[in-house]
């Protein structure tokens, strides 16, 4: 009956965002008291129109499991400066936890997204108003497809600001990793897959180990399971992972969702 419930309100999210109705901001009194509210944090090239109806699936998931979702889109789709969209994300959470009356939120973040929630856990105050913190294929330690498109792009990725920012051993990935990865009482989960056709090699998803910290690719559990970097925040194995996490379980996958 839970999957059943939980199937139909995918459906019902997808019809409300492609009729331009919000269903994932719309939340209540009492489930701000039961959980956290959920930010989902957009990747790359998925600002906030792509992003509310990309991301609405994971939304439902969320809300049928009675919490609270909200979508922040990417600003300037993710091609402009980090520092510039985790600003906005702080502004962002600051309007959910004012609006929920919550104390701290959780993010679940989708590749460049997981990189820029942690600047703002790390240099924005986040630290103290982000409780667990779920990257989905996050940009950790860099792609070498940056890499590349920096090399192709005669060295600066055509200008774009965000794909340098991406490459493996850029100065803001080096400022960013320097010292504690997880700062904080955060709860830090990282799910990868092994698939992944963006992050390479897809072990720069990860973060180092220090207490708060869970490293976990869906397919060491689920290996028939065919997940990509588009599809890790749409997989129903993945958000069994992101249940785990959101609860501070241990992460054991249900490899049969659908």
């Amino acid at each position: 009956m839970r999957v059943h419930t939980r199937l139909a309100s995918v459906a019902t999210a997808l019809v409300l965002s492609i009729t331009g109705v919000t269903a994932v901001m719309t939340p209540t009194p009492a489930q701000a008291a039961t959980n956290d509210p959920v930010i989902i944090v957009a990747g790359t090239f998925a600002g906030q129109g792509v992003a509310s109806v990309y991301y609405a699936p994971l939304a439902a998931r969320l809300r049928a499991d009675g919490r609270q979702a909200f979508i922040f889109g990417l600003p300037l789709s993710g091609l402009g400066d980090a520092r510039d969209a985790a600003a906005k994300l702080n502004t962002f959470a600051d309007s959910v936890r004012a609006q929920t009356g919550a104390g701290r939120v959780d993010l679940v973040a989708h590749s460049q997204g997981a990189m820029i929630s942690r600047y703002y856990v790390k240099y924005l105050g986040g630290v103290n108003e982000v409780d667990s913190l779920v990257s989905l294929g996050g940009v950790m330690y860099g792609t070498s497809l940056a890499n590349l498109a920096k090399l192709l792009g005669v060295g600066n990725c055509l200008g774009i600001v965000g794909c340098q920012q991406m490459s493996i051993g850029s100065s803001f990935l080096n400022d960013l990793n320097a010292g504690d990865d997880t700062i904080g009482n955060v709860s830090y989960t990282n799910i990868v897959t092994s698939w992944d056709e963006v992050i390479i090699p897809y072990t720069n998803g990860y973060l180092k180990n220090d207490g708060n910290n869970v490293n976990t690719n869906v397919r060491g559990q689920c290996w028939g399971r065919a997940v990509g970097h588009i599809s890790i925040a749409l997989d129903g194995a993945v958000y069994s992972g992101i249940q785990d996490a959101l609860a501070k379980r241990s992460i054991s996958y249900n490899c049969w969702a659908v």
